[in-house]
């Protein structure tokens, strides 16, 4: 009755809104015309794919999964957010987000595209500019920085042996990107694996890969621009979620000795190392 007597019941936004019973009617109203729905939090991980996005997103009835993996690639689209694409790929900036329930995929693309705007500052893209990159292969190397480590204080060390790599047109050779590259990924990384024609294959390719493999927080994203001062050309797990940093291949054989090869000797997994200059393979069982 109140709105029809303010000339309002057909102007009322749909959505699922939230009230209580001491909301007055005038409140209620207000609130369906000027559509304030209720929200949802959304926390999107730093290191996931456009998928895993689509995922969540889709498991918290945010969106549909394939309407969103369809605005992720679609061309047009994508050159609207100024972006030089084939997908957003790197471009959806990992954070906590409040959307309503059934939000076009449209929208969250945008929405978390014009976050990474927000977090990648005048400031970034001038350094970005001064080392000869533009936004696309930070964003690409900072996706390889954050597969590569969780461990916040080693970014940037893994940033410097990348950037190392670079300077010498030492192939990347980085797990991660062979994984993103391959069709169907069973868990374990094998020796056949590296020989894949990926473009993302940086263990057959040098220089970075065509575009980010994941979503890459604010931290990578620095490390990609500000690496360590470093000589480091190698890195290998402690197996305790850090690295060791090599600066020769004798120290880095070592290094693999000592945290790979050692203690896992009897254990059922593989580890391929390649050695960076020959692209020789040296494939050892029993190595975690």
């Amino acid at each position: 009755m109140l709105g029809k007597s303010q000339d309002a019941d057909r102007k009322i936004q749909p959505g699922e809104y939230e009230f209580n019973g001491a909301m007055p009617p005038t409140e209620i109203l207000s609130k369906l015309l000027t559509g304030r729905v209720l929200l949802y939090t959304v926390t999107i991980p730093e290191g996931y794919t456009i998928n895993q996005i689509a995922d969540v997103l889709e498991g918290q009835h945010i969106t549909s999964r394939t309407e969103f993996l369809r605005m992720a690639s679609d061309r047009s689209f994508i050159k609207t957010l100024g972006i030089s694409a084939e997908t957003v790929e790197g471009y959806l900036f990992p954070d906590t987000y409040r959307f309503a329930r059934a939000t076009p995929a449209k929208e969250v693309v945008r929405t978390m595209v014009d976050q990474l705007g927000r977090v990648v500052t005048e400031e970034w893209q001038e350094r970005a500019k001064d080392m000869n990159l533009t936004i696309h292969q930070v964003l690409t190397l900072a996706s390889v920085i954050e597969k590569e480590t969780g461990a916040g204080d080693e970014r940037p060390h893994i940033s410097s042996v990348f950037h190392n790599r670079l300077k010498k047109r030492i192939p990347l050779q980085s797990d991660p990107t062979v994984i993103y590259g391959l069709p169907n990924f069973d868990g374990n990384l094998h020796k056949k694996d590296l020989s894949h024609p990926s473009p993302y294959n940086t263990y057959r390719w040098p220089g970075l890969p065509p575009g980010p493999i994941a979503s890459p927080g604010a931290d990578s994203i620095r490390a990609a621009l500000y690496p360590a001062t470093s000589k480091y050309l190698y890195f290998v797990s402690r197996n305790d979620g850090t690295h060791h940093f090599s600066t020769t291949l004798v120290e880095h054989n070592r290094a693999v000795e000592k945290y790979q090869k050692r203690p896992f000797r009897r254990g059922p997994h593989s580890q391929i190392s390649v050695v960076p200059g020959d692209g020789n393979l040296a494939y050892w069982k029993g190595v975690s």
